[in-house]
């Protein structure tokens, strides 16, 4: 059988078309693979990625301490960082090698306020599971307990302050602190008393006259404490937490100044009225007065 060359030629198309096609899939085939691949790598570097960023990175241990100043500049630099359980760490070794170190046991207390704080906020969604206490009954004159690990700090910080006054009553910075551990006990009458102190000693001082009015207006004395904070702004007038304590302290004292204004007096009582409705109404004669007629002379006289 002869092909004729029209016949040639249309084979001949057939095939490159077929050629083509086949060419053109196996393309399309290894360009999906390859864009499928692309997106595996892409997910596996962005889930390594994910997995290194969720890793923390290796902490520092905190060393043992051999003096008791070393340790305590490191919890204050570790408190000013918000690393809470690396300052308690680091004040506890403080208070350890030095015990009458009032400054330890104060940051300390600061620190353990923190974490206490946190623990609080975290315990709101959990379940409360253990019992409620029982009250126990206490004279007036008994300190309330100390069972927190903030408490018990600023306890000892109490005791180391007043150890240096002891030897040193003239110390307006010792008077302050006490001041400050008695507040954060909310002993106000102690803390009143010793910041006072400290104000007599160094009126001067801007940190003492604001602190004098936190005390103050705890107890309601808002008289003084605006006084206090109106001193402490014109010795540094850029006092933010002083401006701002000024003002609540004014708005309390308007609030005294309001339960203590005197009462209007009642209104008198009305009078009784008797049974039966109103009572009947006097009469009264609305006649004019006539006046006495002139007496005549008489004729026969």
């Amino acid at each position: 059988m002869v092909l004729t060359e029209n016949t040639m030629k249309k084979v001949f198309l057939f095939l490159l078309l077929t050629t083509l096609a086949f060419f053109q899939l196996n393309c399309t085939r290894n360009a999906a693979n390859d864009s499928n691949q692309t997106n595996v790598n892409l997910a596996v570097a962005a889930e390594t990625n994910q997995t290194n960023a969720n890793v923390k990175p290796a902490e520092t241990p905190l060393p043992t301490f051999i003096d008791a100043d070393a340790a305590l500049a490191e919890g204050k630099k570790l408190l000013d960082n918000l690393e809470t359980e690396k300052a308690i760490d680091a004040l506890s070794q403080a208070v350890k090698l030095n015990p009458d170190s009032a400054e330890a046991h104060f940051n300390l207390g600061i620190a353990y306020s923190l974490a206490e704080k946190l623990e609080e906020e975290s315990a709101v969604t959990r379940i409360e599971t253990t019992p409620t206490p029982k009250p126990t009954r206490k004279t007036k004159n008994d300190p309330a307990p100390r069972t927190k690990n903030s408490e018990k700090a600023f306890d000892n910080a109490v005791k180391a302050y007043k150890k240096i006054l002891a030897k040193n009553p003239k110390d307006d910075v010792s008077h302050f602190n006490l001041g400050r551990a008695y507040n954060k006990l909310n002993e106000d009458e102690d803390a009143l008393k010793a910041v006072k102190e400290a104000v007599k000693l160094k009126p001067e001082d801007y940190e003492y006259q604001t602190e004098l009015g936190v005390i103050l207006m705890k107890l309601a004395q808002y008289e003084e404490a605006v006084a206090a904070l109106k001193k402490a702004l014109n010795l540094d007038p850029t006092n933010l937490p002083a401006e701002d304590l000024l003002e609540k302290a004014e708005a309390g004292r308007k609030r005294v100044d309001f339960g203590n204004k005197p009462k209007p007096p009642p209104p008198p009582p009305e009078q009784s009225r008797p049974r039966g409705g109103n009572p009947k109404p006097k009469e009264t004669n609305t006649a004019p007065k006539e006046e006495p007629k002139p007496e005549t002379p008489n004729a026969n006289q």
